[in-house]
């Protein structure tokens, strides 16, 4: 399978390290993989990531969402030509979780010149679905 990336030298640490001082870094979210045509991200259950109730935050689930599928369509663009900002994101959640980590795995449905649609689909350590999620971001011509 041919990479869909913009440049193919970016490596796991590059992405983590582009987050610095953002909120993926504030909730602990780490890249763990780059395929030819997606990504891998996981994000801690804790103090961090969970509502009173001791669960997986919701909000912190499509964190996790926006974060992976932005930085994917910024790697898809020519930055030198364009920007990517996200403009639309659902999440369904599906199951709850307490501790561990959560794994976001996401890949393009829409690789357009204006838009893209991401498919992000968020599971436990035991592989079990715990959100799913679509992301669309908008490709807007840099100034």
């Amino acid at each position: 399978m041919k990479a869909i990336w913009h440049s193919l030298n970016v490596s796991l640490d590059q992405l983590n390290e582009m987050g610095t001082s953002t909120m993926a870094a504030c909730l602990g979210m780490e890249f763990t993989e780059i395929g030819p045509d997606y990504l891998r991200m996981m994000m801690p259950v804790d103090q961090r990531t969970v509502q009173p109730y001791g669960l997986l935050h919701g909000g912190a689930s499509a964190a996790l969402a926006e974060t992976i599928g932005s930085v994917g369509s910024g790697l898809i663009i020519d930055p030198a030509k364009s920007i990517c900002v996200g403009m639309e994101i659902n999440a369904n959640h599906i199951r709850g979780v307490r501790s561990g980590y959560v794994h976001a795995f996401a890949k393009p449905l829409h690789m357009g010149a204006t838009s893209h649609v991401w498919d992000i689909r968020i599971t436990d350590d035991e592989h079990r679905l715990v959100c799913v999620s679509r992301l669309t971001v908008a490709i807007l011509a840099k100034k």
